[in-house]
């Protein structure tokens, strides 16, 4: 059964929350950071939330317009609430080497999942677009269900019963920064670079176009990782 993702703002997307895609978070303004996160790089967390993330938090003015899952809870909270649940050997392997996945349970927001099925009854509702995640990407086909049309406050989408929470080690966010001549301002091992509210505690497959962004590389919002068929196709038959 095939998948779409499912707008949270009044826009044209093509994924539940728009959360799934791994992102290059190394396009993240330098001023965003310094806006939040205005302490010493020193940091006492073991996982802070990256610049790249910000967009998915209501004190931000990245997340003005962003079509994906947006959290209420401020950013601090929200890093002592992970981090206190945060062990070494709970994180899971992710798409290369400098990604890690480490799943909690979702009792302390209230974001809901962002994935549906695509039904004979709910295939007319899909849209398109072509859409890059900032300015320095290249835009590529998505498709989504604009939420207005699959949800209301009659029949609201389910809470997610875990948050994903897809890292990036330190190393590989320094090695992006120099690229993009960003700084996220932290020593924290590791940086959220996304959140995903979804049902399973295990990784869901990223939209296959997503794959091939990674293969293009840093200069085009990839992360430089080369195209694996097996998951490609992984992804192709999930979405």
């Amino acid at each position: 059964m095939k998948r779409s993702l499912i707008l949270f703002a009044l826009s044209k997307r093509a994924v539940s929350g728009y959360v799934s895609p791994l992102p290059n978070r190394a396009v993240a303004r330098k001023a965003t950071t310094l806006f939040i996160r205005s302490m010493s790089s020193k940091s006492e967390h073991d996982l802070v939330v990256d610049p790249f993330c910000f967009r998915q938090f209501a004190e931000s003015d990245k997340s003005k317009g962003y079509g994906g899952t947006i959290f209420s809870v401020p950013i601090a909270k929200f890093e002592d609430i992970v981090n206190e649940r945060y062990e070494a050997n709970l994180l899971k392997d992710g798409y290369a080497p400098f990604c890690k996945h480490l799943f909690v349970k979702n009792d302390f927001t209230d974001a809901q999942v962002n994935v549906l099925p695509i039904t004979a009854d709910n295939e007319h509702l899909l849209r398109t677009k072509y859409e890059a995640r900032n300015e320095k990407e290249l835009p590529v086909l998505t498709r989504y269900f604009p939420k207005d049309l699959v949800a209301s406050d009659d029949n609201p989408l389910p809470v997610g019963k875990y948050l994903d929470l897809i890292l990036y080690s330190r190393e590989q966010i320094n090695k992006e920064n120099a690229a993009m001549g960003n700084d996220s301002n932290s020593d924290a091992p590791w940086g959220i670079v996304s959140i995903k509210a979804q049902d399973v505690d295990y990784e869901l497959p990223m939209q296959p176009i997503t794959n091939m962004r990674n293969a293009l590389g840093a200069d085009h919002g990839g992360s430089g990782i080369p195209l694996n068929r097996d998951d490609y196709m992984h992804a192709y038959n999930y979405w």
